[in-house]
């Protein structure tokens, strides 16, 4: 592929729509509920894709080491460990969101508090 035919494929984006609740990205705004709007190209819809996915997994074994062993799960490191995680995960998906997102999508992100004042500009 050359240069500029990399480019065009970059630039080629399309309205997607999400929710971070359901982990889920619309093409069609009327399929489901969302919660934000974004302009993706077909990288950048795969790496917010993952981290959804990802933070999916991480949430699912969380509620499944509670369920299975809730008296000691609670003061376990690893419990620490992968909230920090989640955290973590939460923050790179809202980061990529407002990356991606309308201007709508971009104030919602910008008020939620999980940034530092200036730090998403």
């Amino acid at each position: 592929m050359m240069a500029n035919e990399h480019d065009a494929a970059y630039d080629d984006r399309k309205p997607y729509y999400v929710s971070v609740q359901a982990g889920s990205i619309l093409e069609d705004p009327t399929a489901a509920a969302y919660e934000l709007a974004i302009t993706a190209n077909e990288e950048e819809l795969n790496r917010l894709q993952e981290l959804l996915e990802e933070y999916s997994s991480m949430d699912e074994k969380q509620v499944m080491d509670y369920w299975t062993n809730p008296f000691i799960g609670a003061g376990v490191d690893n419990d620490r460990l992968l909230n920090e995680g989640t955290d973590g995960l939460i923050v790179d998906i809202y980061r990529l969101l407002y990356e991606l997102g309308t201007d709508e999508t971009k104030h919602h992100v910008a008020t939620m508090g999980l940034f530092r004042e200036g730090s998403l500009q």
